[in-house]
């Protein structure tokens, strides 16, 4: 079984209420899955055919409001990051979330037990002459850190145009805009893509950040094109995977998008959506309580590949 994760920054589970998109704007393909409910906290523990729901904790004890960094430092290596450092920080990881992704990211630890990783993600021409540097300064997100400290190669617009990538927009809105001489696509076709390139891989990864940036701006409209890229996303990316080879799970590292009241994150579980076979998903849904969880049933769902349950011994050589 193969997993393939979407990462969307700042979506949680809110109420039915108009100043919820995922309740106010038509989310077909997301209702499709959920068989008519709408992707909200009261629609949490459902399981279907083709999908299941679960809430997961944001705030992993720690007083005050889930931030990004400590959010996705937590998901991405299995350990309570906002309990580590005693607060949410947010922006980008300080040195210690640092040395908490170089040392348990999951990447690394993918690779180390021989399982072949893709970060999706493609990035501009001027990333590569920081890379070259050996990515000063502290304006990196924590994907693009496990991917550093994983030894991973980055994606960048030619793998995009050789459709080996997408782009942080999905749909290449903001890329046509640039020199790059990359025509906009539709987010089906973009789903399409991510789901022929996480055949190719174990894990692959893809993020999602333009929901966070809608949440803030508090722009309805803005708020509402994000949304319905997303379920057109989606609805591509479940219809051209095979339940029975790979599992995808939709996560979120904080709420924000969900509450457009006010421009603030929130505290409200985040989503792990899980579409794939009904018999893993039964698996996991009790082991997913929050952003700690999801490593671990990562880990899991690969592991249930080998015939031991110990991918110690499998090869490297073609990551």
């Amino acid at each position: 079984m193969r997993v393939l994760m979407f990462f969307i920054d700042g979506v949680a589970l809110g109420q039915r209420k108009a100043e919820n998109p995922f309740f106010s704007e038509p989310t077909p393909c997301l209702r499709k899955l959920l068989q008519g409910r709408p992707l909200v906290l009261a629609s949490a523990g459902y399981r279907g055919d083709r999908a299941s729901l679960v809430a997961l904790d944001a705030v992993l004890g720690v007083a005050g409001l889930p931030q990004s960094a400590t959010g996705q430092a937590s998901i991405f290596t299995g350990q309570n990051a906002p309990r580590l450092l005693g607060t949410h920080l947010n922006g980008f990881p300080n040195q210690e979330l640092r040395s908490l992704l170089a040392e348990s990211g999951i990447f690394l630890r993918l690779r180390r037990r021989g399982y072949r990783c893709a970060f999706a993600n493609a990035y501009r021409p001027d990333f590569f002459d920081l890379l070259r540097q050996g990515l000063p300064g502290n304006n990196y997100s924590c994907s693009t850190l496990i991917t550093y400290y994983g030894g991973l190669t980055f994606r960048s617009l030619d793998d995009l145009r050789e459709k080996q990538a997408l782009f942080m927009d999905i749909d290449h809105t903001l890329l046509s805009q640039m020199e790059y001489g990359l025509p906009q696509i539709t987010p089906e076709t973009a789903g399409s893509r991510l789901a022929a390139l996480s055949k190719e891989y174990d894990f692959t990864l893809f993020e999602y950040f333009l929901s966070d940036l809608a949440g803030h701006r508090g722009d309805i409209e803005e708020a509402a094109r994000v949304v319905q890229t997303l379920d057109r996303f989606i609805g591509a990316l479940t219809s051209s995977l095979d339940p029975a080879e790979t599992l995808l799970i939709v996560t979120s590292d904080h709420g924000n998008l969900e509450d457009l009241a006010h421009r603030e994150h929130t505290t409200n579980p985040v989503p792990a959506l899980l579409i794939g076979s009904a018999a893993w998903r039964d698996r996991l849904m009790p082991r997913l309580h929050d952003l700690t969880d999801i490593l671990p049933a990562i880990l899991e769902t690969l592991q249930g590949n080998d015939s031991e349950g110990d991918s110690a011994e499998r090869s490297l050589g073609t990551l």
